[in-house]
């Protein structure tokens, strides 16, 4: 009898600490995709902040170019009104076409393009969508892995009862795709 009390006792042990195990796996898996979704806004604020600049600096060259200036005004305003991932991605997209707009209209102004400060803003802005893309991809592999957790046996069973969801990852819709691969049209 002491035998079975013993066998049971430690059954129940090792499926609390499985249990706990599965659990503390789902919490920091979620954790990770979180601290990878805030570095994705620190790095689209960061890119957010430098637009100001950029425009300023191309405005005092290409004084006739408004209807640019106007969209991409529109879509950083967008992009920093954004809310979740779907929604972030849209307006991302959106000022990534406004963005490319904007250096069309540079390279009509060879002054323009020869600015020291232009030339410094534009290399912040290459820095910055390098940082994105590298988070983006974390964020996008965080999500992978805690999606794969929540959805496989036996984690989901442990995911079902304490709440863990399926998350979104970050990626532009198909006519954003096309629309950030489409190379920028520059007219003389």
């Amino acid at each position: 009898m002491d035998n079975i009390v013993w066998i049971i006792v430690g059954i129940v042990v090792l499926l609390a600490i499985i249990l706990g195990a599965i659990y503390n796996s789902l919490v920091t898996l979620r954790v990770r995709v979180d601290e990878a979704w805030s570095d994705i806004t620190v790095q689209l604020k960061r890119r957010l902040d430098l637009i100001p600049n950029l425009v300023e600096t191309v405005k005092g060259y290409a004084k006739h170019e408004s209807g640019v200036f106007t969209a991409v005004t529109e879509a950083r305003a967008n992009a920093l009104n954004a809310k979740g991932v779907k929604e972030t991605a849209a307006a991302d997209g959106e000022f990534t076409g406004a963005l490319k707009s904007l250096f069309a209209v540079a390279e009509s102004y060879p002054d323009l393009k020869a600015s020291q400060n232009f030339t410094e803003l534009q290399q912040e802005l290459v820095d910055t969508e390098d940082k994105i893309q590298a988070s983006r991809r974390f964020y996008n592999g965080g999500v992978r892995d805690l999606n794969t957790k929540i959805q496989t046996f036996p984690s989901n069973i442990i995911a079902g009862m304490f709440g863990f969801v399926i998350r979104e990852f970050f990626e532009l819709s198909d006519e954003e795709q096309k629309t950030a691969e489409k190379p920028v049209d520059v007219k003389f």
